[in-house]
């Protein structure tokens, strides 16, 4: 357990001082083009919820680039596609509407950040342009954008995400099949883990 802990944002600044100007002058309160235009070739972003007792969930969403739809200058749209029905950041934006997005494009280094709240909506038209194979989504979440900015690489240069003599090797890390079966009160009757692995690993095929 820590022993030195900071309470205050007084105590941060002391240790970190101020944001410089182009830090501050980056947000804007709307999308612009150049966001835009990072969102029409973004397949992947990360959203972050919280529930009502302030419970956070981070849920990772992702498709074809331009899942994710402009609206207007305030507002985007992301499609809720078929997933595990657990529902955790559902089930916080409708306690708490706050979320927090970050967009990425592969190969890229900078992202996208907007934070904003956002709805559930069951909009038949809405949900119809989100489809996918003629298959529209459930829901989506539409965000109003409160603050938009451009994040700079400094994390991805470190990680060398999008490098892959960087990166680690993993073949010692089990499979999230094998992991999950380890923790299954009852087993699939007649199933062995590998044949749960294989038969998990062909569902994914079934993205829509």
């Amino acid at each position: 357990m820590a022993e030195r802990t900071v309470t205050t944002e007084t105590e941060l600044r002391a240790l970190y001082g101020q944001p410089g100007a182009r830090a501050v002058a980056k947000e804007r309160p709307a999308l612009n083009a150049d966001c835009r235009d990072f969102i029409a070739r973004s397949p992947f972003l990360v959203m972050g919820t919280a529930g009502a007792d302030g419970r956070c969930d981070v849920s990772p969403k992702g498709d074809a680039p331009g899942f994710v739809q402009v609206l207007d200058d305030h507002h985007l749209a992301i499609p809720d596609r078929i997933g595990n029905n657990r529902l955790d950041g559902l089930r916080n934006v409708v306690e708490n509407a706050h979320v927090g997005l970050i967009f990425l494009i592969p190969g890229r280094e900078d992202t996208l950040r907007v934070n904003g709240r956002a709805t559930v909506v069951r909009d038949e038209a809405l949900l119809g342009r989100l489809a996918v194979k003629g298959k529209p989504p459930v829901t989506a979440l539409v965000v109003e954008v409160e603050e938009a900015f451009m994040h700079c690489p400094r994390a991805f240069k470190r990680a060398g995400l999008w490098e892959p003599a960087r990166w680690p090797d993993a073949s010692g890390v089990r499979s999230m099949q094998r992991m999950i079966w380890d923790l299954l009160p009852e087993k699939p009757a007649g199933k062995t883990v590998e044949q749960y692995e294989a038969e998990s690993q062909e569902s994914l095929e079934k993205l829509y």
